[in-house]
């Protein structure tokens, strides 16, 4: 299992790499490097830490973005995000180095930076209390799975997404590209849409999640929705 896990994070962001490095047209750009070390680092001490204390989750972590119990919706949805998100990569790269479209500050790039970390943070955290944080839309009746209603669950109903959009600020930030922050907006958006089909199947097949959500009432963002 952690020969996979190192395999897929070395796939992942050695992808990731590729597209900002042959978008950018350059290999001169400390940010980007920054910001894949960082994510490298953080995937494989998290992914090592999880894989001795929680295996179950990182298999299911492991497995494909398509699933068979997946709902299609989810399908068609997760397809479209993950699509959305490596042309947000291209966008970053051509907007910050290739054209200078954007020009991030320092300090906001620092900022970007902190949000990043703070996004990594609240990944784990979530990780952690959540045994099954799968990736993708279902319901693990294999593993017996229930309400988490503690650690960060407490605040906020899907604080994994709460993480992520913090992960899409902070590396628009970090790689110094305005356009990538706006087009964070539109993966907040596919975010939004995923958390409803996520909750019509939670509510219709786990038991208690009905009065868990009438407890907790914001979905993403305290205070807000």
């Amino acid at each position: 299992m952690v020969a996979r896990l190192i395999v897929q994070t070395f796939v992942w962001y050695g992808l990731m790499g590729l597209i900002l490095f042959l978008a950018a047209g350059t290999l001169d750009w400390p940010g980007a490097w920054m910001f894949l070390a960082q994510m490298v680092v953080a995937s494989l001490v998290g992914g090592v830490w999880l894989a001795r204390h929680d295996p179950a989750l990182v298999q299911e972590r492991l497995g494909p973005p398509i699933q068979k119990d997946q709902p299609i919706a989810d399908k068609i949805l997760l397809t479209g995000f993950i699509l959305l998100f490596l042309g947000t990569l291209i966008l970053m790269a051509l907007d910050a180095v290739r054209f200078e479209w954007s020009h991030v500050p320092a300090w906001a790039q620092a900022i970007g930076e902190l949000i990043l970390l703070l996004s990594l943070w609240v990944g784990f955290r979530t990780l952690r209390e959540n045994s099954f944080a799968a990736p993708v839309v279902k319901i693990q009746k294999d593993r017996g799975q229930t309400v988490v209603t503690t650690g960060l669950y407490q605040y906020v109903r899907h604080p994994m997404y709460a993480g992520a959009l913090l992960f899409f600020v902070g590396t628009s930030l970090l790689l110094g590209s305005w356009w990538g922050l706006a087009a964070a907006l539109a993966l907040a958006v596919l975010l939004g849409i995923r958390i409803q089909i996520e909750e019509r199947t939670l509510r219709a097949g786990l038991q208690g999640y009905d009065d868990y959500a009438a407890r907790v009432r914001y979905r993403l963002i305290p205070m807000v929705w």
